[in-house]
């Protein structure tokens, strides 16, 4: 089969080692899944996740979250899909990645495709959609009723994460949601995506905040530059208020320690990586995204489409991503046509 990725460990992180593999196709066991892929799509992990390693048994190596496609086979111990079954999943982070022909994926964090979206809108939503429900509804225990009230605010709310953040608070709950952007294309994104009030991140926020005169902020989610930004939430989060951030980098917690803010990490792949028992949550929460977006309640937020997939177009998707300017997400789709049309089932 076809994948993207490393033969062997590159001697640096740079993205031009990534390049097209030939690789055996895999045999699902247990409760895997043997899904053909149609479309994959970049976050920020993926190009985290490049360079080398020590552990030479780590390859080849194989890059990618994000997928949707289609059921192949299914290993003896799966009964929530069957072969044929459109599916998308954002995988998990210690097993081979989604930039492949053919991908094995436990199926409690894998949902059926919604419908009413084609292969690449669908790879656009997974992991942003797992990141954004996790911390609305696990981490901020906010009940997904439509009676909750309070403020959240959601810093960065025109990238992949945040604009399904604000579809979904503005969907499912009473919160009064307002998003931060710093130009006037994300401005108007965030705005098209679920905020009431669109704020400037670049500029001090805690005045802006001030000035919509809704008073301190209930519910903070902290999606870019979070340690540049602590000064500015302390001064605008409620005393008791939660903070939830995704950034690796390390914080400055003075600015909301007084204030006794609960401060949450979140990690979409905690559950798949360390195989929690409720890690069927994965299954179900994409199911109720799939179940919204045919509803009509939320949409991809895919903004950009390359084809076909191949070392070339992963490059650039992570080129992309890594200028930190995107708006939704950058999506991988489709494979180009084999020249030896026997070679389609290696």
């Amino acid at each position: 089969m076809r994948a993207v990725g490393y033969e062997t460990s590159p001697p640096d992180k740079a993205v031009e080692h990534l390049s097209d593999l030939d690789l055996p196709r895999p045999f699902p066991t247990g409760r895997d899944l043997l899904v053909r892929v149609e479309a994959v799509s970049i976050n920020p992990v993926d190009t985290k996740q490049r360079g080398p390693l020590d552990d030479p048994g780590r390859f080849p190596r194989v890059l990618g979250f994000d997928a949707s496609g289609v059921v192949e086979a299914a290993g003896d111990d799966a009964t929530l899909f069957r072969p044929g079954d459109a599916v998308f999943y954002a995988g998990a982070v210690d097993r081979q990645g989604s930039n492949a022909e053919f991908q094995l994926v436990d199926e409690r964090i894998v949902a059926r495709k919604p419908d009413r979206l084609d292969f690449a809108d669908a790879a656009a939503l997974p992991l942003t959609a797992i990141t954004a429900w996790e911390t609305l509804f696990d981490r901020f225990r906010i009940q997904p009723d439509e009676t909750e009230r309070g403020t959240l605010l959601v810093i960065g709310a025109a990238g992949g994460v945040g604009s399904i953040a604000t579809q979904l608070a503005r969907q499912l709950t009473a919160l009064t949601v307002i998003g931060t952007a710093s130009r006037e294309e994300t401005r108007a994104f965030a705005l098209e995506h679920g905020c009431h009030h669109v704020i400037d991140h670049s500029r001090p926020m805690a005045p802006q905040i001030a000035e919509l005169g809704l008073g301190p902020v209930d519910y903070v989610f902290a999606l870019t530059q979070t340690p540049a930004h602590m000064n500015d939430i302390g001064a605008l989060i409620r005393p008791f208020g939660e903070l939830c951030v995704i950034d690796s980098a390390a914080l400055d917690l003075a600015p909301i320690r007084f204030k006794s803010v609960s401060l949450h990490f979140e990690y979409m792949f905690t559950r798949p990586l360390f195989q929690t028992a409720d890690m069927i949550e994965q299954h179900r929460l994409l199911s109720e995204i799939s179940r919204l977006v045919d509803a009509g309640r939320l949409r991809s937020t895919r903004t950009r489409t390359l084809s076909p997939i191949s070392a070339a177009t992963i490059r650039e998707g992570h080129r992309l991503s890594e200028t930190g300017t995107m708006l939704g997400k950058v999506v991988v789709a489709g494979w180009p046509e084999r020249e030896d049309k026997d070679a389609s089932s290696a």
